[in-house]
């Protein structure tokens, strides 16, 4: 049976905007109150995916979500119409407004984590979207991301969904983001590594920002997936990593089947952690590209996003290839540090840069805009939505977001009820094009 890594990108929503929201994400903060050009986001978006796509490579794509979010308006007790609860919501509370108006479900590492079939032991691939408690204008996601799942993955014979995990902050959870799986290929049995920034139920008194990730959160959806016995490890980020602005590990390590790019300041003990994998999944031969902090310091890491990269096998190819945002060739030390890898006749061959500035300047590199899903044929035949690219959905995307999209928003258009008339608008269109039946709530 053949098997592939299908990466599902997420779509830019109509309500992108630069609102600095998210408390430890320098690029956030650092961009906070430019203009946005959501019309463009989309745009580059569907530019990487059919890059990936003209190597060879399969790709999908992943809904925004319904902005504003009616149903936690109406849960604040505000009442009227659309327009009236977001006008007097605007009025009482701008700083509510542009938390619910968040376009950040593009980041769909975030989405959920994935458990696929061979490493569970019901032989099924499970689904838990992240609850994402740390930040609450992505708290309210969970839902809507479980909704968007079990229409592309339908319950039965080869899917299994869960809740997102209760329990707040204790129980953080932040999905894909967080979790690598290694494999000799992705058909077979693989070894999950779960991240994690701090335990629950202790003050991690080293870590400047949040820990979002918890221990006790990835031992949950560890034993929620059922994954096979010995084939789930547990470690820690280093704490400096999260000081430095790397709030997912994924913003200093990145994996595909049998290698690992990480940063040497990632993890507390990576040495312990090389063994740790090795002992596992002994069938596994392991290959570890730490970058030095000689070479690239931890703050060039962060500020490029060298390791939010996509690390791919690209088909019929030797080596692995890395999609990288083009802020690493504009840094000196990335840049550099890059060259040398593929002159180093490592398991890295090849480098893409692409431009996504309009995600990165939110703190969102090419790994955060996807999702990966390891899929075999039969799976894949048995998926519920129209999501996956071809050169006709691309082109009646690309149509559908000329049509809706605004190439301006600013802090000041997100109270204005004809730019949520136009997001709705927007979103409706793309249930039809996406065949996603209805998800969102003000479709209800």
């Amino acid at each position: 049976m053949n098997w592939r890594e299908v990466n599902f990108d997420g779509i830019v929503g109509p309500t992108h905007n630069y609102a600095g929201l998210s408390y430890g994400n320098v690029a956030s903060a650092k961009n906070q109150g430019l203009i946005a050009n959501p019309r463009e986001g989309v745009l580059q978006g569907l530019q990487k995916a059919q890059h990936l796509r003209g190597l060879g490579m399969m790709q999908g794509v992943l809904p925004p979500h319904d902005r504003p979010h009616l149903a936690t308006l109406r849960a604040l007790g505000f009442t009227g119409s659309d327009a009236e609860m977001l006008s007097a919501a605007w009025t009482s509370s701008p700083a509510l407004v542009r938390n619910l108006m968040s376009s950040a479900t593009m980041w769909t590492a975030n989405a959920g984590t994935i458990s696929p079939s061979p490493d569970t032991t019901d032989g099924k691939t499970h689904f838990t979207p992240a609850n994402l408690a740390a930040m609450y204008h992505r708290s309210i996601e969970h839902e809507t991301t479980g909704k968007v799942l079990q229409a592309y993955f339908p319950e039965g014979k080869h899917f299994a969904h869960h809740p997102a995990l209760p329990g707040g902050t204790h129980m953080g959870d932040e999905g894909a983001a967080n979790h690598n799986r290694f494999c000799t290929d992705y058909g077979h049995e693989g070894v999950a590594l779960y991240v994690y920034g701090r335990s629950a139920f202790e003050n991690a008194t080293d870590l400047t920002f949040p820990g979002r990730q918890t221990l006790e959160a990835s031992e949950a959806i560890a034993r929620q997936h059922g994954l096979k016995d010995g084939r789930a490890i547990f470690v820690r980020q280093n704490p400096a990593a999260i000081n430095a602005g790397a709030f997912h590990n994924d913003v200093v390590a990145v994996s595909n089947k049998n290698v690992f790019f990480y940063h040497e300041n990632a993890f507390e003990d990576p040495i312990s952690l090389q063994r740790e994998l090795r002992e596992a999944a002994p069938e596994i031969d392991f290959e570890f590209v730490e970058v030095p902090s000689a070479k690239v310091p931890l703050c060039d890491a962060v500020a490029s996003y060298l390791f939010n990269s996509q690390l791919i096998s690209v088909p019929g190819a030797d080596k692995m290839r890395l999609i990288l945002p083009v802020e690493v060739q504009e840094t000196a030390s990335t840049r550099a540090y890059v060259e040398d890898l593929l002159a180093s006749n490592g398991p890295v061959g090849d480098a893409d840069f692409l431009d996504v500035r309009q995600s990165m300047r939110n703190g969102g590199g090419p790994a955060c805009l996807r999702l990966r899903v390891a899929l075999s044929d039969e799976q894949l035949a048995a998926m519920g939505a129209n999501a996956v690219l071809d050169d006709t959905l691309v082109a009646r995307l690309q149509d559908w977001a000329g049509k809706h999209y605004r190439d301006r928003v600013v802090a000041e258009d997100l109270g204005d009820p004809k730019l949520m008339e136009e997001s709705f608008a927007a979103l409706d269109e793309l249930t039809g094009i996406l065949n996603l039946g209805s998800i969102y709530d003000f479709q209800k």
